[in-house]
C-alpha cells in the first residue's frame, strides 16, 4: 500500500524558515510529479509548488522567491524549503504525489500525505 508521510511543520514567527518532508512508501513502481498544497481555515486547498520528474519546477506566485521545491528520486522524497514566511502563509500544508504502484499494471494514481500544519505567528 502506497503512502506519503509528512514532517516538518510547527510554530514559527515571522521571517522565519521551515522545511518540510514528504517520503513515498510501499511497493512503488514509478513517480511523476510530486507537489506540496496547503488549505487556510475556511479556504480551499491551493498549490503551493510542484515538480516534475526531470525537476522541472512550478510555483503559486504567493510562494515565489520564497520557498524552494526539490525532490530525492532515490528516496522517493520532496522536500519544501520555506523563508520570509508570513502569517498569511499559515496553513495545514499536504503532500501530493502521482504514482505508479508496482502491481497497478502502469497506471497512475495520485495520492495526498496527511498534513502537516504549519503556523507563522509572533
Amino acid at each position: 500500500q502506497v503512502q506519503l508521510v509528512e514532517s516538518g511543520g510547527g510554530l514559527v514567527q515571522p521571517g522565519g524558515s521551515l522545511r518540510l518532508s514528504c517520503a513515498a512508501s510501499g511497493s512503488i513502481s514509478s513517480i511523476s510529479a510530486m507537489g506540496w498544497y496547503r488549505q487556510a481555515p475556511g479556504k480551499e486547498r491551493e498549490l503551493v509548488a510542484r515538480i516534475s520528474s526531470s525537476a522541472s519546477t512550478n510555483y503559486a506566485d504567493s510562494a515565489k522567491g520564497r520557498f524552494t521545491i526539490s525532490r530525492d528520486n532515490a528516496k522517493n522524497a520532496v522536500y519544501l524549503q520555506m523563508s520570509s514566511l508570513k502569517p498569511e502563509d499559515t496553513a495545514v500544508y499536504y503532500c501530493n504525489a502521482w504514482i505508479a504502484p508496482s502491481q497497478g499494471m502502469g497506471v497512475t494514481y495520485e495520492y495526498w500525505g496527511q498534513g502537516t500544519q504549519v503556523t507563522v505567528s509572533s
